[in-house]
């Protein structure tokens, strides 16, 4: 399974409406952190967020994806929605 892959499995616990992954990595190359793996962003949307902080969804994110690096991620740009905030982006 590649990364991309088990973010998506992962982060299904939050039960997303919307779950977008990018693999950036390639604008990383060189990059010292590079080698420790990829750089991704998630654009997350569910009814999980309702209520929290950016700091408290972050960490459901973080919460649901579990070792960064054991899943071959180096950096993680997380936008976390609720469905009535999509329509901001």
């Amino acid at each position: 399974m590649n990364t991309t892959e088990h973010l998506r499995v992962k982060l299904a616990v939050l039960s997303p409406v919307r779950l977008d992954i990018r693999d950036d990595s390639a604008q990383h190359v060189g990059h010292a952190g590079s080698r420790e793996g990829g750089h991704y962003a998630v654009t997350i949307v569910s009814e999980r967020f309702r209520g929290l902080t950016t700091l408290a969804r972050h960490r459901l994110v973080y919460d649901a994806i579990g070792d960064l690096s054991a899943c071959g991620i180096h950096a993680l740009a997380i936008v976390a929605r609720t469905p009535e905030e999509t329509t901001s982006y």
